[in-house]
């Protein structure tokens, strides 16, 4: 379930950068829904100071998900900055679903994962688990950092390297377009990417919801720019799941 956790926190991140000396504080608000019922909210907070940034977001499910079982995440990532690019240094996935909570701690050197804490520790894997390798950790993204994308590079093509702490995989974009989007009292041009997902260790092989993920065709994801700090982030997103359409919107944007 951390996966699609992660992949959730992945698709509703936005952030905010700028340049060198300047103190931000900025807020983003996500409604996620599965087809056309609401389940879940996000918020993500970025502070930058100096050459330094973190991000904090909170997930938690509500209404008639909470009946069968509540979910929640809260996540931190920080690092520092280069120009409008971000290197994480520290990678942090609080999970609880139900009674069950699962803590992900990462840290990072220049890109490459130099060390994973699990709490609790992962039970013993069976010969169908696919172990994430040493080369699997390297030159990998953390999964709330990958989609910003800096001012004057493409939105897509653009292949995303992720690691959430258990699983690899990467996030495949192909350019779809344009579209136009509203999110709360904002309207704008986004950038349509379409997106494939492809496990690449830390999974079971065989298991339903993975290969169906990876064979999944539809799956989209709108960037638009800020307004005042000139990065390319998701205002929206479409990702087909054996459970129905998942839908991640922006009700909130500095577009």
């Amino acid at each position: 379930m951390l996966r699609f956790a992660s992949l959730a926190f992945a698709l509703a991140v936005s952030f905010a950068t700028s340049a060198a000396g300047a103190d931000i504080r900025y807020r983003t608000d996500y409604s996620v829904s599965l087809g056309a019922l609401p389940i879940a909210k996000a918020s993500f907070l970025t502070e930058v100071n100096d050459q330094n940034y973190r991000i904090s977001a909170n997930f938690r499910s509500y209404g008639l998900v909470d009946i069968i079982s509540r979910i929640s995440g809260e996540s931190t990532v920080s690092g520092q900055l280069s120009g409008q690019s971000m290197r994480a240094q520290h990678y942090r996935l609080v999970y609880q679903a139900g009674k069950k909570t699962s803590i992900y701690d990462v840290s990072y050197d220049n890109g490459n994962v130099t060390k994973t804490t699990v709490d609790p520790p992962p039970k013993p894997r069976s010969a169908s688990w696919i172990p994430v390798t040493d080369a699997d950790l390297k030159s990998v993204f953390d999964p709330i950092s990958g989609l910003i994308v800096p001012d004057g590079e493409a939105v897509c093509p653009r292949t995303l390297p992720i690691y959430d702490g258990e699983s690899r995989m990467d996030i495949v974009m192909t350019p779809k377009g344009t579209r136009s989007f509203t999110a709360g009292d904002v309207e704008g041009e986004a950038v349509v990417c379409s997106v494939r997902y492809i496990p690449k260790s830390g999974f079971r092989k065989g298991r339903k919801d993975i290969e169906y993920m990876r064979s999944a065709t539809g799956m989209e994801i709108w960037f638009a720019k800020t307004a005042q700090l000139k990065v390319y982030a998701p205002v929206y997103a479409r990702v087909p799941t054996r459970m129905g359409t998942l839908y991640v919107t922006a009700v909130k944007f500095d577009g």
